[in-house]
């Protein structure tokens, strides 16, 4: 579609290891399939402490940080890259406040976890982290960009202009 060239936000999601140890893949991702947002990368990755320290930097410096670096390496994560018109905001409804045991049932976290750390998923928390947050978990040549054919029935015309 022409007009599709217009939404180009992106955002990240990490799958995190207690969703990995539960089989909740397919669930958290079906959550964005069917809300109408495109996939634009997806891979499963081991992080290692620099990307760790690089990505949690704001709490890297607090007494909890070990504990959640050793979660967060536990298992490989799953990383993905989704598209579309005010994604970040809409990504951080779907999945719902931080400390999960209070989140709107219905959102991913509401309906999967109870923790504040094993909180099944990592959204990017603005467009601004968003886009270091993309760069930082993938390469250029691990996006994809294309023609999503269900748009029309996504958004209206005026929109993807």
């Amino acid at each position: 579609m022409a007009g599709e060239k217009g939404v180009k936000e992106q955002t990240l999601v990490l799958i995190k290891p207690d969703a990995i140890q539960r089989g909740l893949i397919g669930k958290i991702v079906d959550r964005f399939e069917v809300k109408g947002l495109k996939l634009a990368g997806l891979k499963m990755m081991t992080l290692d402490e620099a990307i760790l320290r690089e990505h949690y930097a704001h709490i890297a410096d607090k007494p909890f940080f070990p504990g959640l670096a050793k979660f967060m390496q536990s298992t490989p994560v799953i990383a993905l890259c989704w598209e579309g018109l005010d994604v970040v905001d809409t990504v951080r409804r779907i999945t719902g406040i931080t400390k999960a045991r209070e989140a709107e049932a219905g959102s991913i976290r509401g309906d999967f976890a109870m923790s504040v750390s094993c909180n099944v998923i990592h959204a990017s928390d603005s467009t601004e982290n968003a886009e270091k947050e993309v760069s930082r978990f993938f390469k250029v040549d691990e996006l994809f960009s294309y023609d999503k054919s269900e748009y029309m029935h996504v958004y209206a015309e005026d929109e993807l202009s």
